[in-house]
């Protein structure tokens, strides 16, 4: 018999929202492992907000959006927006009632910046990572580091010439280079960048270091693109790691083969376990007899190539191929938010579901 579609919209659910989501939903476990670094959080998010006024939009629920966003590839906070009101799933992760209205994806937008004010990104990452490694996921030994290109949301017609240009440049003996001369009218921290083949683009370098046991993010940051950034940007995160009392390795590709690099990681006592240049003369490798000969050297190599995996997953997955942000903080932001996205998606596989 065929059945007949019934056109009366119903006036109540007696179905809470909470049993519409299966058991077994990664975004489940996603949201548990969120709320436990929020949780965590909390007493500090207290001391960003005033204790009169008006009612912002809860930080928890805002990050939960943030971290629904780079899950899901959603683009903007509009269609994220869009995407809350008519998913129940979505409505139940990021906390909101089945009849409770969806933020303006422009009051979403400013409330983001106020928490961006207060480096909360960088903390929210900070927690999750200490789950896992609390949960045994994390290799505090032996780590890769590499960076990769955001394409800015600018136009190479954008970048022109600056009106007022600097009488130094930032070259060698004060020699001015074409970011001294020339920037993006739509994002003046965007420089024109280039790795490996193809055209310069007006980019942003996105820097990350990978543990090696299961290849998690321990850390993360974001600088203006250019060679420069990606040698200080890998010091600077492996600073926060090395102990200090005992060595730690390191693998990296080519790109990071610099003299100033490589003595800076041995004074932290970072093993360099870099790849090598063929025998040129256009080319110099600084590595010792020693660190090539490391036992740790071929494995090292072999684990390196992990790391483009997060790339690929950042890029693809959360959207930051092209980011759709402008200006430096707030693309360091995204690329952290996506960063601990791709932490608890890995975890989730990791850890043993109870």
């Amino acid at each position: 018999m065929r059945g007949r579609e019934d056109q009366q919209e119903e006036v109540f659910s007696y179905i809470p929202l909470e049993k519409r989501v299966p058991q077994g939903h990664p975004l489940r476990r996603i949201r548990a492992m969120a709320d436990q670094a929020l949780q965590e959080l909390s007493p500090w998010l207290d001391r960003l907000y005033a204790q009169t006024g008006r009612p912002s939009i809860p930080p928890e629920q805002l990050l939960r959006g943030l971290i629904l966003q780079a899950l899901y590839t959603i683009r903007s906070e509009a269609q994220l927006m869009d995407q809350i009101d008519g998913n129940l799933y979505y409505r139940w992760f990021v906390g909101l009632k089945i009849d409770d209205a969806v933020w303006d994806a422009t009051v979403f937008s400013k409330n983001r910046e106020r928490l961006m004010a207060g480096e909360v990104a960088q903390k929210f990452f900070e927690k999750v990572r200490q789950q896992a490694q609390g949960a045994g996921l994390l290799d505090d030994e032996h780590f890769s580091v590499d960076g990769s290109l955001i394409e800015a949301w600018a136009s190479r017609e954008s970048y022109v010439e600056k009106k007022d240009p600097p009488t130094r440049g930032t070259g060698a003996r004060g020699r001015k280079l074409l970011r001294d001369t020339h920037e993006s009218q739509t994002d003046p921290e965007a420089q024109m960048y280039r790795k490996g083949a193809g055209l310069s683009k007006l980019s942003y370098l996105g820097h990350v270091v990978t543990e090696h046991k299961h290849g998690l993010i321990v850390e993360s940051c974001l600088t203006q693109a250019g060679k420069r950034g990606e040698w200080e940007a890998a010091l600077a995160m492996l600073a926060k790691l090395a102990p200090g009392d005992r060595e730690i390795t390191v693998a990296a590709d080519t790109a990071y083969q610099e003299e100033k690099l490589i003595a800076g990681l041995r004074a932290l006592r970072v093993v360099p376990l870099i790849a090598e240049y063929k025998p040129s003369k256009h080319w110099k490798n600084w590595l010792t007899h020693q660190e090539r000969e490391h036992p740790r050297f071929a494995v090292s190599q072999k684990k390196r190539r992990l790391i483009e995996k997060v790339f690929s997953w950042i890029k693809n997955i959360a959207g930051l191929r092209r980011t759709r942000l402008r200006g430096r903080r707030r693309v360091e932001w995204a690329f952290r938010i996506a960063a601990t996205a791709h932490n608890l998606v890995r975890m989730t596989k990791l850890i043993p579901a109870v």
